[in-house]
């Protein structure tokens, strides 16, 4: 009775095992969880320094708007998001221009690339990512010219 009981669950047991030997495997590689780092305002620091160049559309990933920013220990790529937010936020950036820049460096593609959270000059503060690290999209002012009228009517 107890072999044929064991029989039976023979390959219901290998079907298991074989089931869940990938997300076992998947568990214990340094490599995933390596992957799984993300942005977090916990390991954020302060950046200050002077534009070197800025570019507003980079062609290399991460896609959108970049600058050199020179700093005491050297020159950093920072990658801002969507250049569109700044113009609609009239936060322009020029060489020479002073900013402090509050973001993190993230491990990205074969090495790192900082990316700015928070961008200041002067008395202007623009947050240019979320606080978990997403990119501020810009969303166009819609055209009320084109909505029909409606004074006076709920």
């Amino acid at each position: 009775m107890r072999m044929k009981l064991a029989m039976q669950l023979h390959p219901i047991l290998l079907t298991l095992i074989a089931i869940s030997f990938p997300f076992a495997a998947f568990a214990q590689n340094p490599q995933a969880s390596r992957a799984a780092i993300t942005y977090d305002p916990a390991r954020e620091v302060s950046l200050i320094g002077t534009v070197q160049s800025f570019t507003p559309a980079s062609q290399t990933p991460p896609l959108g708007a970049h600058l050199l920013l020179q700093t005491t220990k050297g020159p950093v790529d920072v990658h801002l998001g969507d250049a569109r937010l700044l113009a609609a936020s009239q936060f322009t950036i020029r060489p020479g221009d002073t900013l402090r820049i509050i973001g993190e460096e993230l491990s990205y593609a074969n090495g790192t690339q900082f990316f700015a959270r928070i961008l200041q000059k002067g008395t202007q503060v623009l947050a240019v990512r979320s606080p978990r690290g997403i990119p501020l999209s810009y969303a166009r002012p819609r055209d009320h010219s084109a909505l029909p009228q409606t004074e006076g009517k709920l």
